[in-house]
């Protein structure tokens, strides 16, 4: 459906896109996740035609993009920001861009209907916008979105001005909405659970290049590099010198399969630690100090200083004693880890 094929968009002397290769399938969700700045929003403007393309292919349906205008483009672009009129009612926004297609009335009025049953906003055509809250707003930016019926729909950032109770509430519902419409969908956000949650397929992006494009639990499981591991949230990485398939670690000596020798990079993933309960089982681990317990997504941690400094760990609940300054014995799960290459990652890097 969508092709990008090696897309550079330059401002002045500064590459904003650099090579990029990206698709988006029919009914596909595809969320480009990255910090700010890194060109995600330019990406999208580039596939609007807002954004002149310094090379590269833009291709929707088998057709070239290059020279057509961005109301030529078949494709439906909501920002963050996505201001309503104030002077039109909720059936007057959702419909402006049928009209400005020339759409015959009673179908932009059958377009109306449908695109504000979609966002769940049903027979509210003529509201006006002020009375509606942020939520609300957000869902006739959205509607009028549809409404021209794209082939593709592209949201940038479109839950970031809301507080987190709407945000949460617009997250539970843009599923169903995606799949009533069914043309692919083109998704930027700087937020991980977002993009985790939302898409088929996740593009990682910094500095105008793509790091990685994978599906959430790949992502999540096999971080190309340590930038996007650390952007996913992932900051339990240590250092690893391997030989002959082992790596020699701050937990000790650890198998690693198909890995070359050399320095590289040990990415533990969240459940990979846990606190030892019982005898020496043999497994690789490492000795230290509770240094406070806290609360996190209905789940309780400890938070225990040891080589390499300081760990999230799951609080075991058959020891609920364990309060700061308690020594304890962390645990290494071998079969959950991932080697990464050796960073490139600077130090002052957004991740």
């Amino acid at each position: 459906m969508l092709e990008m094929r090696d897309v550079r968009v330059h401002y002045g002397d500064m590459v904003a896109v650099d090579g990029v290769d990206l698709d988006v399938g029919e009914g596909e969700v595809v969320a480009v996740l990255g910090p700010s700045g890194c060109g995600k929003s330019t990406l999208l403007r580039a596939v609007a035609g807002l954004e002149p393309l310094a090379d590269g292919r833009i291709v929707l349906d088998g057709r070239d993009l290059a020279g057509l205008r961005p109301d030529q483009r078949p494709v439906g672009l909501m920002f963050q920001d996505n201001v309503l009129f104030p002077h039109r009612d909720v059936g007057g926004n959702v419909g402006f861009g049928p009209r400005m297609q020339r759409v015959p009335g009673a179908e932009v009025d059958a377009r109306v209907r449908e695109a504000l049953a979609l966002v769940d906003l049903a027979g509210t055509e003529r509201r006006a916008v002020q009375e509606l809250s942020g939520g609300e707003q957000q869902r006739v930016a959205l509607a009028r979105s549809l409404a021209v019926r794209p082939r593709l729909l592209m949201l940038d950032e479109p839950l970031g001005s809301l507080d987190r109770a709407l945000r949460d509430q617009l997250l539970g519902q843009l599923p169903e909405v995606f799949a009533g419409v069914g043309c692919g969908v083109l998704y930027v956000t700087h937020d991980q659970d977002e993009a985790l949650t939302l898409a088929d397929r996740v593009a990682v992006m910094r500095a105008g290049r793509l790091h990685q494009v994978a599906a959430p639990e790949v992502l999540w499981r096999r971080p190309a590099d340590e930038f996007v591991a650390r952007f996913l949230g992932m900051h339990q990485i240590v250092d690893a010198d391997v030989s002959d398939g082992v790596a020699d670690t701050v937990f000790g000596r650890i198998p690693v399969a198909d890995a070359p020798d050399g320095p590289a990079r040990l990415l533990v993933l969240p459940d990979a630690v846990q606190v030892a309960d019982g005898p020496d089982d043999g497994r690789p681990g490492l000795d230290g100090v509770v240094v406070r317990r806290r609360f996190a997504a209905e789940r309780s941690l400890l938070v225990v200083a040891a080589a390499d400094g300081e760990w999230e760990v799951p609080a075991p609940p058959t020891t609920p004693d364990h309060r700061p300054g308690a020594a304890v014995r962390l645990r290494l799960h071998p079969g959950r880890l991932h080697l990464l290459p050796r960073s490139t990652v600077p130090e002052d890097d957004p991740a």
